[in-house]
């Protein structure tokens, strides 16, 4: 029998975007409200947007059934066991961690800078990534592939702070991809740690470094 939620935490609410013809939305509204019976969620609000079109325009959400668990953001058909999952995760540090993993791993990279150009506090779970030795290699690549579309928007400015600590990750790749978001965040203190990088016993790592080096001081004259 399913244990209710964590009396400590209280259990989140969920916002649910149904529409007639909707052939997924029973189910993960049953899947819901079966959440709901077990205390894993506190509530859920359903939206028919065919009657309040403006929830949709205001969440930017072009197809049901859409979902939004605590700060999880959920597209499409999910299964029960899904719906657990994030609930279960709602309120925790660790995860919106795990759900931007989760959505570089799937392609929405779209969805993750989206999310980081309204919170950018977020830049530090992508920093909680390039940390991770265990992240996938598709969720690295799409972390530097956000953080290089950032930088371009200029949100990464004063940002080193997330980044440095990784340069003495036991991990070199870990090290190299710190060198190159530090390289992208730019500023004094970014420059001084590629600099204690430029003798790191790993080439690769030596090399991003440099590069940086380069970078950032042709920035700065």
């Amino acid at each position: 029998m399913p244990q209710p939620h964590n009396a400590a935490r209280p259990p989140p609410h969920a916002l649910l975007l149904v529409a007639p013809g909707c052939p997924h939305c029973a189910t993960v509204l049953d899947g819901l409200a079966a959440l709901v019976k077990e205390g894993t969620l506190g509530r859920v609000e359903v939206v028919n947007i065919a009657v309040e079109p403006e929830a949709a325009r205001e969440l930017n959400v072009r197809s049901v059934p859409w979902t939004r668990i605590g700060p999880f953001e959920l597209a499409g058909l999910h299964s029960p066991e899904e719906l657990r999952h994030w609930s279960a995760l709602a309120g925790r540090d660790e995860g919106m961690t795990e759900y931007l993993a989760d959505l570089l791993a799937t392609g929405r990279r779209a969805q993750v800078a989206g999310r980081v150009r309204r919170e950018p506090g977020l830049i530090a779970r992508l920093a909680d990534l390039i940390g991770d030795s265990d992240s996938e290699l598709s969720v690295r690549i799409g972390v530097m592939a956000t953080l290089e579309e950032l930088q371009d928007e200029g949100l990464l400015t004063g940002q080193a702070t997330w980044f440095m600590p990784l340069t003495g990750h036991a991990d070199p790749r870990v090290r190299a991809d710190a060198c190159h978001a530090l390289t992208l965040t730019g500023g004094a203190e970014a420059l001084d740690t590629l600099r204690r990088c430029a003798d790191d016993p790993d080439p690769v790592v030596r090399e991003t470094a440099a590069d940086g080096i380069d970078l950032l001081s042709r920035t700065k004259t």
